[in-house]
């Protein structure tokens, strides 16, 4: 039985997490960037999850998402309570996991049409 994968065009999804980068259709991510059904960020300031404070979530909260999932590289690191405040302040769930998972719920949520945004740090070797 053959299965054919229908990806409605007018949404982006995540194609594939390697050494190489998060490829987004044709284009592959090295830098920390974010994504969103309609949208992305090419480039996000942080180079790690400490890096993460008010200012460059800004852009995040902007977009208005249902769900945020930060994924943080190679392995989970957990957000600093001081930092978890700016998501519940403003009533937003979130979720912190490694990035190739996070790429995964990203793009079902995204096809379920949740509203959802991935801030993604990749894996480079």
């Amino acid at each position: 039985m053959e299965f054919h994968l229908e990806v409605p065009r007018d949404h982006f999804f995540i194609r594939s997490v390697s050494a190489e980068g998060i490829r987004v259709d044709n284009d592959y991510y090295t830098v920390p960037f974010i994504i969103s059904g309609q949208r992305i960020i090419p480039e996000w300031d942080v180079t790690s999850v400490h890096d993460i404070n008010e200012a460059n979530l800004q852009v995040i909260f902007e977009l208005q998402p249902e769900v945020i999932l930060i994924g943080t590289g190679r392995t989970q690191v957990f957000l600093p309570p001081a930092t978890q405040l700016h998501f519940f302040r403003r009533n937003m769930g979130f979720e912190v996991m490694t990035t190739d998972a996070a790429c995964r719920t990203y793009n079902v949520l995204a096809s379920d049409g949740r509203e959802v945004v991935a801030a993604l740090i990749p894996v480079i070797s």
